[in-house]
């Protein structure tokens, strides 16, 4: 991993760059580990060492949203000690953590609920046992093609000026026949990845929105215009593409934003980007557990959770959510779906849920 991963981008970039470092002791082991330890050292970060992530329970705050707030801006360093990867349907065969947490303040994300009360952001230093372990799943699967999911429980895109993980990923799957990588990002800070020898193995997906959606509820993340133009770079560098649109949120005018979000796309995509182009769409919907999480993390917020508004969707697991009734949802997705084909009619629409 070279040292320029590590260096922090010019301040005009909207970067992550935590308050608190913690390191557990193995990660000193790893070269990715000192590496990172000297990062922090030269950003003058303040610095604790932890025997693990699970003893950290003492971060500032008066409140529990104070503690929130930090946690999300706190940077735990260590290994990853589970190598059996979770399944990651739709989108995978299997999630490969190289990270988990994550630093944008997303009021509708489902990782309110999964992080619990760890919001904090953890990047794993063994990453060449992710990697062996991600060459058994592949070959166990051989010939058919294994595909790896890197965005299941992070945005590794905001880590990589730290961490360098998803570099090595990609042109580690380069070289694989049977393996595949895929994931998603609300980041524009591509650089780092954008000379990567992905051998067009690797499919980088945004997620983008209608701009009100961003502006309203996605708090932390790259702007609009940043994540498009930030795909315009990606695609020229030869990685297919791919965007998932989600949460697509009903919102006053919401033809005249999701219509703008393709029109602006198909301004900066090059030709040869469109060929091979994928589309995700997922409405937005909530549990009861994440309305009473999120109610008290962003107070504030203007996100619509009322149940008598919402259709309730049962689980696989016997859990339920809350979604657009049919006719709303058959709406979304009927005007989105003709905005798409009208503007890439080359395009592979994934699934809409």
């Amino acid at each position: 991993m070279s040292t320029e991963l590590l260096s922090r981008p010019a301040p005009n970039t909207a970067v992550f760059v935590p308050e608190l470092v913690y390191f557990e002791p193995d990660a000193m082991n790893y070269t990715k580990g000192k590496m990172i330890y000297e990062w922090a050292k030269q950003q003058g970060l303040e610095i604790h060492m932890t025997t693990s992530h699970n003893q950290i329970r003492d971060l500032p705050g008066d409140t529990e949203l104070e503690k929130y707030r930090i946690a999300k801006r706190t940077l735990v360093v260590g290994i990853r000690k589970t190598l059996k990867f979770d399944t990651s349907k739709p989108s995978a065969e299997y999630a490969i953590p190289i990270a988990t947490g994550c630093m944008g303040h997303c009021h509708y994300c489902y990782l309110q609920t999964t992080l619990g009360a760890k919001p904090y952001i953890r990047v794993y230093v063994n990453i060449d046992d992710i990697l062996g372990a991600a060459q058994k799943y592949i070959d166990e699967r051989v010939p058919e093609i294994t595909r790896f999911e890197a965005a299941c429980t992070s945005d590794p895109v905001g880590l990589e000026h730290i961490s360098g993980s998803l570099k090595q990923l990609i042109e580690f799957m380069g070289q694989q026949e049977h393996g595949r990588l895929r994931f998603v990002t609300k980041y524009h800070h591509v650089e780092p990845l954008l000379d990567a020898k992905h051998n067009k193995h690797t499919r980088f997906r945004f997620s983008v929105n209608a701009d009100y959606v961003i502006k309203n509820f996605e708090p932390g993340t790259s702007k609009f215009h940043e994540r498009i133009e930030a795909a315009g770079k990606v695609a020229k560098a030869g990685y297919p593409l791919g965007f998932i649109i989600a949460p697509i949120i009903w919102h006053e005018g919401w033809e005249e934003g999701y219509a703008t979000l393709l029109e602006r796309l198909h301004q900066e995509l090059p030709t040869e980007a469109t060929i091979d182009l994928t589309f995700e769409m997922i409405q937005h919907r909530f549990t009861r557990t994440a309305k009473n999480v999120i109610e008290k993390r962003y107070p504030k917020t203007k996100l619509e959770m009322d149940e008598e508004k919402r259709k309730y969707k049962w689980g696989r697991w016997g859990q339920g959510k809350y979604v657009y009734p049919d006719e709303q949802a058959n709406a979304l997705r009927e005007f989105i779906t003709e905005q798409i084909f009208d503007k890439f009619p080359q395009a592979k629409i994934e699934y809409f849920t």
